[in-house]
């Protein structure tokens, strides 16, 4: 917990210290705004922390390619912008296709990923192959990949943010919950935390699968819904290829990639219901190891050495909602990002600066605000397991 006694006031209070509001800090604080960030746990402790650390570009929504790919470019620089090492491996990410749906889904999606400048191809059963060697199954009809796409450290991504952000001023509080937002007259005056008052007219919800109810300080309905997934690391497995993409059979959303010497293993499971439990659990396991002897069988034989729970923050249309809302000044938020909000991390950070600072982000995110629910203008992305 933070010694410094909580600051009186402050231009912009953000609220939660995953990737998002972090990259906000970083961002806000780059151009000059007096920042201090919320955290009632620790920095990164929510879903950032518990993520696989996929990060690419694959996506069926243009919008989420283009903030994707401007991430993308801010993990390759990480090291010179903020300043911190946050293993990147560009290994490419590799979704195996067993469906015909699917191959003219991502067929689709791969011309749109084109047309943005993502190198990504649709494969064949053999070179699907000879990319991941360790892939099984007689099914398999093709594959989707992208050279430029991989994984990073979720936690290192975190902390080079909140480095960076502190050293151009803003003020980071961990252990420190924020508890109401204050209003007058539409207006937002304060937010009263388990640590005092600080006087702001501006808050940044960036709260993931606990966004609904940061909303709710504001009367606003963020349809943020908490579904735990969990994730299993193998014992070390002496004859893995030294470069493996990050494979996802999509069919089945049993998903690895390489974590050392071993793996890192992780699938849903449709039988989780919504909840904000992280507590591990081995019921899930049987459905995995039996998925895993037919599309990875060197997978099902190894031992497992751990594993974690986490929480997805899924929305109605697995796709983000980004804003601000229109009935209080000024309340902007960033969530639901249905298990691709670290890859995008880097970008929503950028867009939440511009929002702050009235005017236009890189991209138009109109089309994600929350308001899209109430007028039934739903924006689906498909490219999510």
């Amino acid at each position: 917990m933070n010694s410094a006694p909580l600051p009186e006031r402050a231009s912009v209070v953000i609220i939660g210290g995953g990737v998002m509001g972090t990259s906000a800090a970083f961002h806000l604080a780059e151009a000059g705004v007096d920042v201090v960030l919320l955290e009632r746990d620790q920095l990164g402790s929510g879903s950032t922390s518990r993520s696989a650390g996929g990060v690419r570009a694959q996506f069926s929504d243009a919008l989420n390619i283009q903030m994707a790919q401007r991430s993308l470019e801010a993990f390759r620089a990480f090291d010179r912008r903020p300043g911190w090492e946050i293993d990147l491996k560009q290994v490419g990410y590799l979704f195996v296709l067993s469906r015909e749906a699917d191959v003219a889904a991502f067929t689709a999606s791969v011309a749109v990923q084109n047309e943005h400048g993502v190198p990504s191809r649709m494969l064949s059963q053999a070179e699907l192959r000879r990319l991941c060697p360790i892939v099984a199954g007689e099914d398999i009809l093709a594959g989707a990949f992208s050279p430029d796409d991989g994984h990073a450290t979720p936690e290192a991504v975190v902390q080079g943010y909140a480095a960076g952000a502190r050293a151009l001023g803003a003020r980071l509080r961990v252990g420190c919950e924020a508890l109401e937002i204050e209003t007058s007259g539409g207006e937002i005056t304060g937010v009263v935390t388990s640590h005092g008052t600080i006087t702001t007219g501006i808050v940044i919800c960036t709260a993931g699968a606990w966004s609904g109810r940061c909303g709710e300080m504001v009367g606003v309905t963020l349809p943020v819904v908490p579904l735990r997934r969990q994730i299993l690391f193998t014992e070390p497995m002496p004859r893995l290829p030294e470069r493996l993409p990050m494979t996802i059979d999509f069919a089945t959303s049993f998903y690895f990639h390489r974590e050392g010497p071993g793996l890192l293993v992780g699938m849903s499971d449709p039988d989780e219901q919504p909840g904000f439990s992280t507590a591990t659990s081995d019921g899930w396991i049987p459905a995995l190891i039996e998925i895993a002897s037919r599309r990875a069988p060197v997978i099902a034989d190894v031992g497992i050495r751990g594993g974690w729970a986490g929480l997805y923050e899924v929305t109605p249309d697995n796709n983000a909602i980004i804003g601000e809302v229109r009935n209080v000044s000024r309340f902007l938020y960033a969530a639901g990002f249905s298990g691709h909000g670290f890859l995008q991390g880097p970008a929503v950070g950028e867009i939440l600066r511009d929002l702050v600072l009235e005017r236009p982000p890189f991209v138009d995110v109109s089309p994600l605000s929350v308001d899209r629910f109430d007028s039934a203008m739903l924006r689906p992305e498909f490219n999510v397991v």
